[in-house]
């Protein structure tokens, strides 16, 4: 799909569809005033009698509209004008999204961009109209060989700026947004596909596909590499299954030489049964999203590679299976990690921290500026936070700051957990250095300060994205989360923020 963005007045553009917004109670945004008044108060008359609430979510579509060079005119509400904010805004282009996937028409024009959302600015409308779009327009259905849902007609869009704003903060924030979109949909289709295609042999194929395309440097350790490193706790996880483990090394350098890089470590479980310590049955299926910190480090890296971006930037991962079998991990084992330290493993089920230490460890011969590990570590943390805002853990002040800054810029929100050392008692043993769980109280806690333990040389924050990663039900899926928030943290340490 292609995308551009130009200043227009709404009833002069000759489109498949336009789009515009009125308000609940009847007012019209600025792009509906000049539809209105072209039509001979066509969209007035809608309104008054009743076809349209302009409730959040609510639409109308007209065809042929008079006075219009549009073949169709789609009303959106946006709700109450006075509440009107950014969820209210990501609903409308929701909305109008899932009207003009439905319809025939091959190019539509949204009037909706520069709608004034308090505190942001034009770029961040663009960036979320563009990703809102491409989000309902996704689909996966690769794998089916039945009749499948016809391919919207949809090719191209042009965000529409009815006042007189400056089009080169947008013009650039679209091209970042295309590129955020493209990422996002790489995780979530790499998230989807089923365990026995995308095993870690798989994801490490995927990421050389990615440096061929993009000129990226590329390494995948295989399992007798990490032998010889001494990554006990990564190799532990995979003893059990046939499919061998790859650490996965990703390097993207758009920035300056000496600039030091974010190291991005991304939780690579491609299925995740809990080994011995074997899950329940229901729902197993979902495991297969345990490498979405792994998907989200790949489309991090092809977003940002896509678009030029002035960092620098590494995607580890780790990759394994863990399953149960004549050579799998067993309760009351012990391993040396890459660290040195010994691990006594009281649960298999927590194998994403074992994978993560030795990576974490590796990362520290990059000599980054900052590591951010990115894992769908634990349950406790959807209990704590449901599927709205990912957790968040970090040793230093000023980057779980910077972090919570572009969770929110990117609409991608976190929240901060303690990562106090009152937990780590949590995590004795009598046999070795640590557990690798400490029990029931404050489980994603204990698992941050597992963590913690291997990263005291580094700038370092966790993302435990259990509860966001993914939906289950009837709209089951990945989200691609949290790519948004990964983009939008690496260009603002480049300097690349809202005004």
């Amino acid at each position: 799909m292609e995308f551009s963005i130009k200043a227009l007045s709404p009833e002069k553009k000759k489109t498949g569809c336009m789009v515009v917004g009125v308000w609940q109670g009847g007012s019209l945004t600025r792009g509906a005033q000049l539809a209105d008044k072209a039509s001979g108060g066509q969209v007035s008359a809608v309104l008054k009698q009743g076809d349209l609430s302009g409730r959040s979510g609510s639409s109308l579509l007209l065809h042929r509209p008079s006075g219009l060079a549009a073949d169709r005119l789609l009303l959106v509400g946006l709700g109450e004008q006075k509440k009107f904010g950014e969820t209210a805004f990501k609903d409308a282009i929701r909305s109008a999204s899932n009207a003009l996937k439905n319809l025939g028409a091959k190019d539509a024009t949204l009037a909706l961009t520069d709608l004034e959302v308090p505190g942001r600015d034009l770029a961040w409308n663009v960036r979320h109209a563009v990703t809102g779009l491409r989000e309902v327009l996704y689909r996966f259905d690769i794998l089916k060989t039945g009749k499948k849902l016809p391919v919207p007609a949809l090719a191209a869009v042009t965000l529409a700026v009815v006042g007189g704003a400056s089009l080169k903060p947008a013009e650039r924030a679209l091209e970042e947004a295309v590129a955020t979109a493209d990422g996002i949909d790489f995780a979530k289709t790499l998230g989807n596909l089923p365990p026995n295609i995308c095993t870690p042999a798989y994801l490490a194929d995927e990421a050389k596909k990615l440096a061929r395309e993009f000129k990226l440097g590329i390494e995948v350790l295989e399992q007798r590499d990490m032998e010889k490193l001494g990554m006990g706790a990564l190799l532990a996880v995979s003893s059990g299954s046939r499919q061998p483990p790859k650490l996965i090394v990703l390097k993207y350098l758009g920035g300056a030489k000496k600039q030091k890089p974010i190291v991005y470590v991304g939780k690579g479980i491609t299925f995740d049964t809990g080994g011995i310590s074997l899950k329940p049955g229901g729902e197993m299926d979902e495991m297969k999203f345990d490498m979405s910190g792994a998907g989200s480090v790949l489309g991090t890296m092809r977003a940002l590679a896509g678009m030029r971006a002035p960092v620098n930037a590494i995607g580890l991962i780790p990759a394994a299976e863990n399953m149960p079998g004549g050579n799998a991990t067993r309760p009351g084992d012990i391993v040396t990690t890459l660290s040195g330290q010994t691990v006594e493993i009281l649960n298999t089920d927590a194998e994403g921290r074992l994978v993560l230490c030795d990576a974490l460890t590796y990362a520290e011969r990059f000599e980054p500026d900052v590591v951010i590990d990115i894992a769908t570590l634990t349950g406790a943390c959807v209990v704590a936070l449901g599927h709205v805002a990912s957790g968040l853990f970090s040793n230093d002040e000023n980057l779980a700051g910077e972090i919570g800054a572009a969770a929110d810029d990117a609409w991608d929100r976190v929240w901060r957990l303690p990562l106090w050392d009152d937990y780590q008692e949590q995590l004795r043993s009598n046999f070795a250095d640590m557990a690798n769980i400490g029990g029931r109280p404050g489980g994603s806690i204990t698992a941050a300060c597992y963590l913690s333990r291997f990263t005291k040389k580094m700038r370092w924050a966790h993302l435990d994205v259990a509860g966001t990663a993914w939906k289950s039900g009837r709209e089951k899926g990945s989200t691609g989360r949290p790519v948004p928030l990964l983009v939008r943290f690496a260009l603002r340490r480049a300097g690349l923020k809202p005004r």
